[in-house]
């Protein structure tokens, strides 16, 4: 059961670019946005798209694959964990957030096949 804790699955496709940085230590991170639609049916029967935005990062081995292979607007699966975190504005105000921090990821498009349709 350990492992269903703090797990986060999601299909969506990216927002953005990824955006990679080097750390000092020389580990790769990438930062996008993933946009997940729902549809249903509101209770005048209309249907409804609502899209949520998740802020996603990661680090290594994920990082690299996700910079050489995915770009915006593509479709891909994921997988991570969710983590809060807080950090401090130059001007000295704390701000927190929430991000998934992914450890796999799914190419549910080929970045071939989206720039031959462009």
């Amino acid at each position: 059961m350990n492992a269903l804790r703090n797990k986060v699955q999601l299909i969506g496709n990216l927002g953005h670019d990824p955006e990679i940085v080097e750390l000092e230590s020389g580990v790769p991170l990438v930062r996008f946005s993933l946009a997940t639609k729902e549809v249903y049916k509101n209770s005048e029967g209309e249907k409804v798209e609502e899209t949520q935005w998740h802020p996603v990062v990661a680090w290594g081995k994920t990082a690299e694959i996700i910079q050489n292979y995915v770009t915006k607007g593509q479709e891909i699966a994921l997988e991570g964990k969710l983590v809060h975190r807080s950090y401090e504005t130059e001007a000295g105000e704390k701000r927190y957030i929430s991000e998934v921090k992914c450890h796999e990821v799914l190419l549910l498009q080929s970045k071939r096949k989206e720039k031959q349709e462009a």
